[in-house]
């Protein structure tokens, strides 16, 4: 059945390790599933199928430009004008798009639009109808990345930390925290904000109904 009434686009974002996908997870959870859908800007990283392996390694994965934002925002405008959509699937091991998977997405009366810089892209932010900007400190943020790529990504202590001081706090200070300022909630400490998670699930009801 085609949507008649345009959804509630939710933007969280967050520096890496902030508690973004806990938020989400939050609502998620507190929301029927027939009403609900994710779009994750780490699934829309750019395909670098045309690229040697070798050339995908070199990849700044912080930075605007590793992002295909056009996609992102054309997928957003599809669901709010009833159609469905193939959301991509990145391959973190291949480094690059799978061509094969997709996951597809029906239209839902709430679409969460969830990462690190869909604040930084002006035409992409201007479709988010509430944005939360989930604000954790750095050592905490370091720490829980160190975690996540050890255990999900295969990496060591080293490289994580090689790769969090040379290209994720540069690009933290310069694409992440400067656009909090656009943000209509500021959310600290995240997925342990329970008071703050309670108000955008009462504000997501009062939509619904």
């Amino acid at each position: 059945m085609k949507k008649t009434k345009r959804p509630l686009i939710i933007g969280i974002t967050g520096g890496t390790g902030s508690g973004k996908s806990t938020v989400c997870k939050a609502i998620m959870d507190n929301i029927p599933d027939e009403n609900i859908a994710t779009l994750e800007q780490d699934a829309y990283y750019k395909d670098q199928t045309h690229l040697s392996f070798e050339d995908r390694l070199k990849t700044n994965y912080d930075h605007p430009l590793a992002f295909d934002n056009k996609l992102l925002i054309q997928h957003i405008e599809e669901l709010c004008n009833g159609k469905s959509i193939e959301k991509p699937i990145y391959d973190y091991e291949l480094h690059t798009r799978k061509h094969d998977e997709t996951v597809t997405i029906t239209p839902k009366d709430i679409i969460i639009v969830e990462g690190i810089m869909i604040l930084e892209d002006e035409e992409l932010r201007n479709k988010l109808d509430i944005k939360i900007y989930v604000d954790t400190e750095d050592d905490i943020r370091i720490l829980r990345r160190i975690q996540r790529d050890i255990k999900e990504r295969g990496r060591t202590v080293d490289s994580v930390i090689d790769q969090y001081l040379t290209t994720v706090k540069p690009a933290h200070d310069q694409f992440i925290e400067p656009y909090k300022k656009y943000a209509d909630i500021i959310m600290p400490e995240g997925g342990q904000n329970e008071v703050a998670i309670d108000i955008v699930i009462s504000k997501i009801r009062t939509q619904l109904d």
